[in-house]
């Protein structure tokens, strides 16, 4: 059972807090700030892994005396930040982008959380867990499925009754790793949403409403009647939203939990060169895995006068810290990734 939070308001208190302490002080940067500057440790990016933080940060501001604050900003945001050095970390589901890569200069990414983003809908009249494809969504997302008693969708759900409503897509506004983790699944798929969408953090979606952080596409599903978005999975027991089951490679339709993001894990290890694991639509010999995994990455600095605190915050993260992550619906990382992730922070401040 997922603990429930109320996540709409976390992340926006959180980002009200971590951005002022940014912009407010130099010290996060890296400039003077005196003891009480390098006490601070100021992070922004990813509402993915803003569930996780919210634990992460009263629990290691007790163990060591350091106070983290993070500002749920989006992915796009966060590496905007970091590449700026106007935070100390940046957090994004969606790995550094060659151009990315160099405009941050020396930017190191590390794999600290393993979640899942899951198809969220609001259908009056209709079960939670309707089952669809990864082509049923990016048929909907096309605007070439527009309304949910398409047979498409009846075929996958027999003995449903669906009603006529109309598919109201939503999608994230701001840059999102969440959609940059949707897009490259659904593109993953569909060659029709590769060719005319892509793959993006803001992707030219040709229907539907955006809405500006997880928080938002949460309420946007929420108030209307026929609406299809993506959140992350802790975001759905939180905001009580009906999550559709989503067929993997092997044909199965796993529900998202901690044992099928793990399967997922467990069947794409390679790290590429840059620090970046890919896990959407894993092969079918993984035939509990759930198809639209991902892990998210604290992008930081190499050379940073806060080397010491931020070696010591992303080893909590991904070694003490994962004891949080089950009750909110994200499994611990794989022992080969922790292994990985030790010798990158090792090169902070190197």
């Amino acid at each position: 059972m997922l603990r429930v939070m109320r996540l709409g308001t976390t992340v926006l208190a959180m980002g009200a807090v971590a951005l002022a302490a940014a912009c407010g002080s130099s010290g996060s940067s890296g400039s003077s700030g005196g003891a009480s500057a390098s006490k601070v440790l100021v992070g922004a990016g990813s509402t993915l892994v803003a569930p996780l933080m919210s634990q992460w940060e009263p629990d290691y501001t007790k163990s060591s005396g350091t106070t983290i604050t993070y500002g749920a900003i989006g992915s796009g945001g966060g590496i905007d930040a970091i590449t700026t050095r106007q935070v100390d970390f940046g957090a994004s589901d969606a790995p550094l982008s060659s151009e990315q890569a160099s405009a941050c200069k020396d930017c190191l990414q590390v794999p600290w959380a393993l979640a899942a983003v899951v198809p969220a809908y609001n259908l009056s009249g209709a079960p939670d867990h309707l089952k669809l494809t990864g082509d049923v969504i990016a048929k909907m997302y096309l605007g070439q499925i527009t309304s949910w008693d398409d047979p498409a969708i009846k075929s996958l759900n027999p003995g449903v009754t669906l009603p006529s409503t109309a598919v109201a897509p939503v999608y994230r506004s701001d840059g999102s790793g969440d959609s940059y983790v949707w897009s490259s699944y659904l593109s993953s798929l569909s060659p029709d949403f590769k060719s005319k969408v892509g793959v993006s953090t803001q992707p030219a979606f040709s229907t539907g409403t955006g809405a500006e952080k997880s928080s938002g596409v949460a309420a946007a599903v929420q108030s209307t009647d026929g609406a299809i978005g993506y959140v992350t999975v802790a975001y759905i027991t939180a905001d009580s939203l009906h999550s559709a089951l989503v067929q993997n490679a092997a044909g199965n339709y796993p529900a998202p939990t901690t044992d099928a993001i793990t399967a997922a894990a467990a069947a794409v290890t390679t790290i590429q060169p840059d620090g970046s694991v890919s896990l959407v639509n894993p092969p079918a010999s993984a035939a509990s895995a759930y198809p639209i995994s991902t892990y998210s990455y604290a992008i930081v600095p190499k050379s940073s006068p806060k080397a010491a605190q931020l070696q010591a915050f992303l080893t909590y993260a991904i070694t003490t810290g994962q004891q949080f992550g089950p009750d909110l619906g994200y499994p611990g990382l794989p022992s080969n990734i922790v292994q990985h992730d030790k010798q990158v922070i090792s090169q902070i401040g190197s």
